[in-house]
């Protein structure tokens, strides 16, 4: 059965639901301290830098570089229930992070500010315009100081479209159970995600679809959005369980700088 996928679900799948359902993943801070463990050993970030977590959610890795003492960390997200949820946890933790609503594509944000843009936790390949994830980097770009970093974490997609198996459950609790139909089509992930409740039944019945980059498609991207010195390490995951995260599992991290 091919899964039918509305081209506009990533502005309204990313929500409590959604932390919900990839908690094993993004909601685990042993994992998320273990991500930027890695990804300050592969890039130069001083505690002075400007930082920005370009499509960064609730803001999970810019928490831990602020209290890791990076304080001049901002997170833009098309989400407001992410950006909400985020700014809630700063106010909980005292950490003085920046959130900003907004489209990666064209944040609004001025240009040449940052020291680092970071593009993390698979936040890639989610919309269908073929040049989307052009605009993001080219945006990144023009937020970047001369010489300023971007760094890339996403699915390998190589990998995972060896892997990837097409059907997965898992449960949260005692109640929560999440159910994963996937295929491989047109060179593209598309998956139906059923969430219930043992209790209450149906939580939520949605479908999503991204865009899997091979190492080599992913470097010729960023070269084409105008980096440099374009470094990439396939095993750069913190996460090295045998059970079955989705795209999650499959890591590929990419390295580049503005001229």
């Amino acid at each position: 059965m091919t899964i039918d996928v509305d081209p506009d679900w990533w502005k309204t799948l990313f929500d409590e639901v959604y932390l919900i359902t990839d908690a094993r993943s993004i909601g685990d801070a042993a994992i998320t301290r273990q991500e930027i463990d890695i990804f300050t050993s592969l890039v130069p970030i001083q505690p002075h830098d400007r930082i920005l977590d370009l499509c960064g959610g609730q803001g999970r890795h810019a928490l831990e570089l602020c209290r890791r003492g990076f304080r001049d960390c901002t997170v833009l997200d098309y989400s407001q229930s992410l950006i909400d949820i985020g700014k809630r946890e700063a106010i909980d933790q005292r950490r003085s992070v920046q959130f900003v609503q907004g489209d990666a594509r064209h944040t609004a944000l001025p240009p040449e500010v940052f020291d680092h843009v970071l593009i993390l936790g698979n936040s890639l390949g989610y919309i269908p315009e073929p040049d989307a994830d052009l605009h993001i980097l080219k945006e990144s770009l023009r937020l970047l100081k001369s010489r300023g970093w971007l760094l890339l974490d996403v699915t390998d997609g190589a990998a995972a479209c060896k892997t990837l198996a097409p059907l997965a459950w898992h449960e949260i609790g005692d109640d929560v159970v999440v159910c994963r139909q996937r295929e491989v089509t047109d060179g593209r992930i598309c998956a139906r995600e059923m969430v219930l409740s043992k209790a209450h039944g149906m939580i939520r019945d949605r479908t999503y679809c991204i865009r899997p980059y091979t190492p080599e498609d992913l470097s010729a991207l960023v070269a084409r959005a105008g980096f440099g010195d374009i470094a990439r390490y396939s095993d750069a995951s913190a996460l090295k369980r045998a059970e079955d995260v989705g795209c999650m599992n499959q890591r590929l991290v990419v390295s580049a700088r503005k001229p």
